[in-house]
């Protein structure tokens, strides 16, 4: 790289810059010619659609990729990272929006992978194990470090991979999609570390979907679109509109219940269903819960973290087994089927964390969309490579899915295109009744009203639909019923017309007024 005569100089108190930076990937532009700050002390907040150019962005700042052209400045000097450690090594850390951790480790060892405390006579554990701890005091985690990561929730996971960010004595910490699972009580507590870290002027690079949540911890914002910089603002200047305006180029919604039609028979009856609490004792994480939802009705399941959302949803599909009560599909019990069983009789789940649960990452994007209907294909020992790919680029079309066709790496796919290839896959199955746990989880609000709008399409069609969610925006938008859930229980339903306070009151939110 080289500096440019006509150089766009740093602002006054950045401490990293980015000038003229593009990276080209094939024919693919993902980033033109962008100028990018990271103020000194401050929390920075890089807002953007996926596939626009934000990740692709900070995987350059950090030293995993190289840019095309342009130049990198570190303290008004300019730089080249050839290796995230090399970065590491001048201060610049990064957690990445897909979790990277050994589900066979522990926390402890998660946390020091590669760069393990050493004395003469080999690893110092307790040492490790000691810091550990320390760092899940400050996060306010009760997570023993010898804890293997795989008997962590999606959560814990994410705050062990912040812990590990923190571990290391940062200036520059890129944070990408850091709340993406976490509950509200949790994500309190990042921001508390983050506003501590930055008083001790450390700099935060912050990309979140959650718009509202980010507003609330930017200092300073600034929107990618289609890989170039549209618009920059100190946070005084800014609000909701202001940010979906430059991201999306309009005044945008989720979307509204379609209308039109009235619904059918009752398509799912959950009755009396238990989930006993995983880490034993007397406890149910869902405690006794009935509900009925008719062919073309969209249900949607608001709680808090630890409400039962997510247990009751793997119940009703099979991944964990109950402690009492009935699930009926049109009337037939199918408490007893396996998950393979319940997917042919026409239910199906679409998992809250698509990359452990929802998809295989060595295989292509048409070899995951086939992969839960195979055996339509089949003939005898054979497959039908014909018809496979007819439903394959059938299914690309009807979902929308952005992609260079079937044989594309499923790595190369945003967030939000990887949530449809999941759908996609459910919906080929010919599903009578579809369940989705936080189907906008680390997607942007482009591609959540996508989702959205597929899901109301169906409905019309005479699909049940039962989407749970964390945030009360989605609730406002296609549901046609909205169900609170509180500590294992119903605690309130609602009809479309209602108000935000409502649904978070029912749900023991504190509502700010």
């Amino acid at each position: 790289m080289s500096m440019a005569a006509d150089l766009m100089p740093p602002a006054p108190d950045a401490v990293l810059s980015a000038r003229n930076v593009t990276k080209i990937y094939g024919s693919t532009h993902a980033l033109k010619g962008v100028n990018f700050d990271i103020h000194r002390g401050k929390v920075t907040t890089l807002f953007g659609e996926n596939g626009a150019g934000k990740s692709t962005l900070m995987k350059i700042l950090s030293g995993v990729a190289t840019p095309t052209a342009g130049t990198i400045l570190l303290d008004g000097e300019v730089v080249s990272f050839t290796s995230a450690s090399e970065a590491r090594d001048r201060g610049i850390s990064i957690i990445h929006q897909e979790l990277s951790l050994a589900p066979n480790l522990s926390v402890r060892d998660n946390i020091f992978m590669g760069r393990e405390l050493r004395t003469r006579t080999g690893i110092d554990f307790a040492e490790e194990a000691r810091q550990a701890r320390a760092l899940m005091t400050d996060l306010e985690e009760e997570i023993d470090p010898m804890t293997l990561v795989e008997d962590l929730r999606l959560g814990q996971q994410q705050i062990v991979e912040i812990a590990r960010a923190l571990s290391v004595d940062s200036r520059i910490l890129i944070m990408d999609e850091p709340t993406s699972a976490l509950s509200a009580t949790e994500v309190e507590v990042l921001f508390r570390v983050i506003r501590d870290l930055t008083s001790r002027g450390v700099s935060i690079v912050y990309i979140s979907h959650h718009l509202e949540e980010a507003l609330q911890i930017t200092d300073y914002a600034v929107v990618l679109r289609d890989g170039s910089i549209t618009a920059t603002a100190e946070a005084r200047d800014i609000d909701l509109e202001w940010i979906v305006r430059n991201m999306v180029g309009e005044n945008f919604d989720l979307g509204s219940p379609p209308t039109g039609y009235a619904f059918g028979e009752i398509a799912l009856s959950i009755r009396d269903v238990s989930v006993a609490d995983a880490s034993g004792g007397d406890n149910f994480v869902v405690d006794r819960m009935s509900l009925d939802i008719r062919a073309g009705e969209i249900v949607c399941i608001y709680g808090l973290m630890g409400a039962g959302r997510t247990e009751l949803l793997e119940c009703v599909a099979g991944r964990v087994p109950r402690a009492g009560g009935q699930v009926l599909l049109e009337g037939q019990d199918i408490s007893h089927l396996s998950i393979a069983d319940r997917i042919a009789m026409g239910l199906a789940l679409v998992p809250e964390d698509r990359q452990r649960d929802g998809l295989v990452q060595t295989m292509s994007v048409g070899q995951n969309l086939s992969l839960a209907s195979i055996g339509a294909f089949a003939r005898r020992l054979l497959l039908s490579r014909t018809r496979e790919t007819a439903m394959i680029n059938d299914t690309i079309r009807s979902v929308h899915i952005k992609a260079a066709g079937g044989d594309a790496p499923i790595g190369s796919l945003s967030g939000g295109n990887q949530q449809k290839v999941v759908i996609g896959k459910i919906l080929t199955t010919g599903p009578r009744v579809i369940l989705l746990d936080e189907p906008s989880r680390g997607i942007d609000i482009g591609a959540k009203a996508e989702v959205f709008r597929l899901l109301a399409e169906r409905a019309t069609r005479g699909l049940a639909v039962i989407f749970s969610t964390s945030e009360v925006a989605e609730c406002l938008s296609i549901a046609h019923r909205i169900i609170v859930m509180r500590r294992g229980r119903i605690s309130a339903e609602f009809g479309s017309h209602v108000s935000k306070e409502e649904i978070m009151a029912a749900s023991g939110e504190a509502v700010v007024v």
